[in-house]
């Protein structure tokens, strides 16, 4: 009979395994000596270590999950409890024991942990909803587009939640999302209408524009060309497509027009620029006959100086009113020398200012007298009055001999 702290071998080669409970039977044993036999039982033990630090080692490096650490536990377990090996069992059924409350305390840790990832995930498809909704009513057709996509793409890096909880979310954020896209669509089917109907009316105006290019009514289809330009700003942007090429046949008639009237212009501008030479000239002649000394040679050399004048046509604007202004000049002084030629051989004229003179010489005199007397008669007061009604009656009498002198005396 053999044996050792662990176990024994009878006469009979039954092995056997000390427990706390007593002797446990291991197996029979009969190709060897009993030391074989128990070296054979102690192999199998050993290999049970070996196994259970292996585990061991996997539960707490790895990412073994619970569910297949129990199984591995309890095969372990099973081979423990039927003694077919020899060594510390208690031993290895105690480090199963604290094997078993690690994989529980990891249970429970990835528990928490996964309650704690779908509390997150919850709470970003949460906010993935709020701003999808937030969004749906968003004009910034681009950037909100492009958001939503970029929301969708982060939504799938997501965990799912419970199903009922996800579908929810997901129902609402795709709501969210189907709303902008029908604002959107709704949105750029009235803005295409918008610029077909913009794109009607430009080619409306290019028709018109078009047709005026090679009108010579300058100043009225300058003036119909600036409305045709409003109408066209007012009109809007027809499709990409068309408005590149309507604007061309717009502008194009518009610079066929303008060019043609800038050529006409330039044109004039040089016939009216010796105009203005020919007409200062003339000025210069004119202002020679001042002062007037010979008023009848000096009309008959204004009249056909104005005839010259008018022959010759428009000078440019901004020299009109200068050049004109020296001609009105020497006309307005031979016009006040005719006034004053005809009030000297008025006679009618010359015998009123007389008699309004002659009126007022003795209307003074009277006023003289009975200012004297009233000084007499101590009447200081009436004297004054009459003393003012003098100096008017005076001021009005030194007109009237003045205007008298322009009678000749």
């Amino acid at each position: 009979m053999s044996s050792d702290p662990w176990g024994r071998v009878d006469e009979t080669g039954t092995v056997y395994v000390r427990t706390a409970e007593g002797e446990k039977v291991v197996g029979s044993w009969q190709a060897g000596t009993p030391e074989e036999a128990l070296a054979y039982f102690e192999r199998k033990y050993e290999g049970l270590v070996v196994e259970i630090g292996l585990l061991e080692k996997r539960v707490k490096t790895t990412d073994l999950s619970a569910k297949d650490a129990q199984t591995a536990i309890e095969h372990i377990r099973q081979q423990i409890d039927e003694h077919h090996a020899v060594g510390d069992l208690a031993a290895l059924g105690a480090r199963l024991d604290k094997l078993v409350a690690s994989v529980d305390s990891r249970r429970e840790e990835r528990k928490a942990q996964k309650a704690k990832q779908a509390d997150e995930a919850r709470s970003a498809k949460e906010a993935l909803v709020t701003e999808a909704e937030e969004l749906a009513q968003s004009e910034q057709w681009r950037v909100a587009g492009e958001r939503l996509r970029a929301l969708v793409d982060t939504w799938k890096g997501l965990p799912r939640l419970d199903r009922k909880s996800d579908d929810e979310l997901w129902h609402r954020f795709s709501h969210a999302r189907s709303a902008f896209s029908k604002r959107r669509k709704a949105h750029f089917a009235q803005l295409d209408a918008q610029r077909e109907e913009a794109r009607k009316t430009k080619e409306r105006l290019v028709a018109e524009a078009e047709a005026l290019q090679n009108s010579t009514d300058w100043g009225a289809t300058a003036a119909r060309y600036r409305e045709l330009m409003a109408d066209w700003k007012a009109a809007g942007r027809a499709q990409r497509e068309h408005e590149d090429d309507l604007w061309n046949r717009f502008r194009g008639a518009q610079d066929v027009f303008f060019a043609a009237r800038s050529g006409v212009f330039a044109e004039r501008d040089a016939e009216q620029t010796e105009n203005l030479a020919l007409k200062e000239e003339l000025a210069g002649e004119a202002e020679k006959l001042l002062p007037v000394t010979d008023l009848k040679a000096a009309r008959a050399a204004f009249r056909a100086l104005n005839e010259r004048w008018e022959a010759i046509g428009h000078v440019p604007r901004d020299a009109r009113p200068k050049v004109e202004g020296r001609m009105h000049t020497v006309e307005r002084a031979i016009q006040e020398a005719e006034e004053a030629e005809w009030r000297r051989t008025n006679p009618e004229a010359r015998a009123r200012a007389a008699g309004l003179t002659g009126q007022l010489q003795d209307a003074v005199e009277k006023l003289r007298k009975q200012i004297d007397a009233a000084r007499a008669a101590g009447n200081d007061a009436r004297a004054d009055k009459l003393a003012k009604e003098l100096e008017g009656r005076q001021a009005l009498l030194d007109q009237a001999l003045k205007g008298l002198e322009e009678f000749g005396g």
